[in-house]
């Protein structure tokens, strides 16, 4: 049907994920298909940030329309940053391996 998208919402725990197919209007945007998914029946403890989802591993707004065959992805918050270990990693290397 031309006046619908088929697409899937996407979220993963260390443990699992959830792909959730969906079919929504054409012109639906990110924050429609979050709406729809209802992930929170799926994943009760996921933490939604909706500043934090993309598609197909790009960061996007909510405001984004989608199209046929995208994937939206909701990001979980980072466990350490990134810059942060690479310091420690480097400063554990100068000392030798000794912590």
């Amino acid at each position: 049907m031309a006046g619908e998208l088929r697409i899937e919402v996407v979220a993963a725990l260390p443990d699992r994920q959830v792909i959730l197919p969906l079919r929504l209007p054409a012109g639906s945007t990110v924050a429609e298909a979050i709406e729809q998914a209802a992930l929170e029946r799926h994943i009760p403890d996921f933490p939604i940030d909706t500043d934090r989802v993309g598609i197909f591993g790009k960061v996007c707004g909510l405001d984004r329309q989608l199209r046929d065959g995208d994937r939206v992805e909701l990001y979980r918050p980072l466990e350490a940053d990134p810059k942060e270990v690479r310091r420690q990693l480097a400063a554990l290397e100068r000392s030798g391996g000794r912590s």
